[in-house]
C-alpha cells in the first residue's frame, strides 16, 4: 500500500530522512531509496524555488506527494517528491536507491552488469528506471509509481549536498550508513 498524504506532508528535512529505507515501484520495478537531499525554499539557494515560482518548478509548488521531475545538464532527468506544506516549494531529490525488482531491464537500460552502478546517483536511477519529464508532476498516492514503507530501521548520516554551485554547504543530504549503493561517501 502506497505511503498517504500525511507521510509526504510532513517538513522536508524530516521527510528526507524518513525516505531512507522506503521502497520506490515504477511498474515492475522497485529499489530502497539510500539517499536523499532537502531542497528548502527559504535560505537555500540551491533550491529551484528559492527564487519564486516558475513554469519548470511548479510541481514544487503543487501537493505534497507528488513528482518533480527535471532535466540537468541537459540530458539526465532527477526525480523530486514535492514535501511540505502546498505553495511552499520544497522538496526531496532521490539521490539514489539500492536496485531490488527489474534488475535485468534496469542493466539493459544503463548498459551495464553491475548492480551498484544502476541507481547510484540521481542521473543513473532515472535511466534505470525509465523516468523522464512525461512523469513530472504525478502524484506518488496511487498509480504506477508509489512510495511503499518497508521494515527497514536504517542508521542516517547527514552531510552536505554534490553538485551545487550554491547551497552546496547545507547539511542537507543524507544516506544509509554502509550502503554500497549510495553514490558518493564523504568522510
Amino acid at each position: 500500500m502506497p505511503l498517504g498524504k500525511k507521510f509526504f506532508s510532513q517538513p522536508t528535512i524530516d521527510l528526507a530522512k524518513a525516505l531512507l529505507g522506503k521502497r520506490l515501484i515504477f511498474g515492475d520495478l522497485s529499489g530502497i531509496i539510500v539517499e536523499t537531499e532537502a531542497y528548502l525554499y527559504k535560505d537555500d539557494p540551491g533550491c529551484h524555488a528559492s527564487r519564486g515560482m516558475t513554469p519548470r518548478n511548479k510541481p514544487m509548488f503543487g501537493p505534497a506527494g507528488n513528482t518533480y521531475v527535471y532535466l540537468i545538464y541537459g540530458m539526465y532527468h532527477c526525480i523530486n517528491i514535492v514535501s511540505g506544506k502546498e505553495g511552499e516549494g520544497e522538496a526531496v531529490l532521490i539521490r539514489a536507491l539500492e536496485p531490488v525488482l527489474g534488475i535485468p531491464l534496469m542493466q539493459k537500460r544503463r548498459k551495464t552488469q553491475k548492480k551498484e552502478h544502476l541507481c547510484s546517483g540521481p542521473g543513473k536511477l532515472t535511466q534505470a528506471f525509465g523516468i523522464t519529464l512525461k512523469h513530472n508532476n504525478l502524484s506518488l498516492l496511487e498509480g504506477k509509481m508509489r512510495i511503499e514503507n518497508t521494515r527497514i530501521k536504517p542508521e542516517i548520516i547527514t552531510a552536505t549536498r554534490i553538485g551545487l554551485s550554491e547551497g552546496k554547504d547545507l547539511p542537507l543530504r543524507f544516506y544509509i550508513k554502509d550502503n554500497k549503493f549510495v553514490s558518493k561517501i564523504q568522510v
